[in-house]
């Protein structure tokens, strides 16, 4: 029996350990035409910089190669991390994906730097100085252009009509993980997407959300809220958690400033298991893990628990073969 809310993909491009940077990107590609036969509603890509682990620091380049290699599935980011962009380029290249690819581009927007600071720093154009925190003004003039209601005092007004996909347009996003981004989504009237693999503590969150938006009275637009979430499917409890084990040291260790690439299982659990008998601390975040018919359970719960109308599902396992395996069982136990 089908959900009641939509199944999509965020797809982080892990590089496994022994492999490289250009092999994850393939593995990219292959798996989302593997979405979009399955029946996955979307599939975003992510951006982070800097670090061994994931491929992605670009999905403005990775989302053409994806839409043109898929023929249904909903592509997009997620997100563009736009404290690092001018909003007019970002317009412009996400006008441009959508008059190429009509009706199926989404254009997710983040404020987090998806990296450290050095790097964040690095990404600057202009590095005399640290660049101002005027996220709430970058969005509000990337918007504007897309929607062509800039001022007409404002600087840059006309360039909203020069934008290359037009009528074409992407569907923006809001990403975040805490209450502020939730306020913003509400203010402009955006779905919003809740990092709950990052916080797990995000059900109030969505709620704000939802209360908020109805306060704003948008015309001709609804919430839509959409929780990402951390799942291995696998055929049983015990495979699914061995290969959520690689993951498991990965994030362990990023806490401590150690950035590796996805290492494989054994190894992983020989790691884990010497942090348990030392008595570290484990990670809070959430992980839904186990064979199709306990996933799609505890998945409805936290679906149920956000009151959101769709659940996009973050993979990462050292062996691509079972991050396709993980996505196909889904697919089976939602009957998509």
């Amino acid at each position: 029996m089908p959900p009641p809310f939509r199944l999509s993909v965020l797809d982080q491009s892990p590089i496994s350990e022994g492999s490289s940077g250009a092999e994850a990107l393939h593995n990219t590609l292959d798996l989302a035409t593997l979405a979009d036969q399955l029946g996955y509603h979307r599939y975003w890509v992510a951006e982070h910089h800097g670090g061994p682990m994931l491929a992605g620091p670009s999905p403005e380049a990775l989302i053409g190669p994806i839409a043109a290699a898929t023929s249904r599935i909903r592509v997009g980011s997620g997100g563009v991390m736009l404290p690092h962009y001018s909003p007019l380029k970002v317009a412009e290249t996400f006008s441009l994906l959508a008059g190429l690819f009509p009706g199926r581009i989404d254009l997710g927007l983040g404020r987090a730097a998806g990296t450290d600071a050095m790097t964040t720093f690095a990404l600057q154009r202009d590095r005399r100085q640290a660049a101002p925190d005027d996220f709430p003004q970058q969005l509000a003039e990337l918007l504007g252009y897309l929607d062509d209601r800039l001022p007409e005092d404002f600087p840059f007004a006309r360039l909203a009509k020069t934008l290359p996909g037009t009528p074409e347009r992407p569907e923006p996003w809001l990403l975040g993980s805490s209450a502020q981004s939730a306020l913003w989504a509400a203010e402009l009237g955006l779905p919003y997407a809740f990092a709950d693999f990052i916080n797990p503590k995000g059900a109030e969150i969505a709620a704000l959300y939802r209360e908020r938006f109805a306060e704003h009275e948008h015309a001709e637009r609804r919430p839509h809220t959409a929780v990402a979430v951390w799942v291995i499917c696998a055929d049983s409890d015990d495979e699914a958690r061995r290969l959520a084990a690689s993951a498991r040291m990965t994030f362990t260790l990023l806490r401590r400033g150690e950035l590796i690439a996805v290492p494989p299982p054994q190894r992983a659990l020989d790691f884990l298991a010497a942090e348990d008998h030392a008595g570290a601390p484990r990670s809070e975040r959430r992980a839904i893990l186990g064979p199709p018919a306990i996933v799609r359970a505890q998945l409805e719960e936290l679906v149920a628990e956000y009151g959101a109308e769709e659940a996009i599902i973050v993979t990462i396992t050292y062996d691509h073969q079972a991050r396709r395996r993980s996505y196909e069982l889904l697919a089976q136990a939602f009957g998509l």
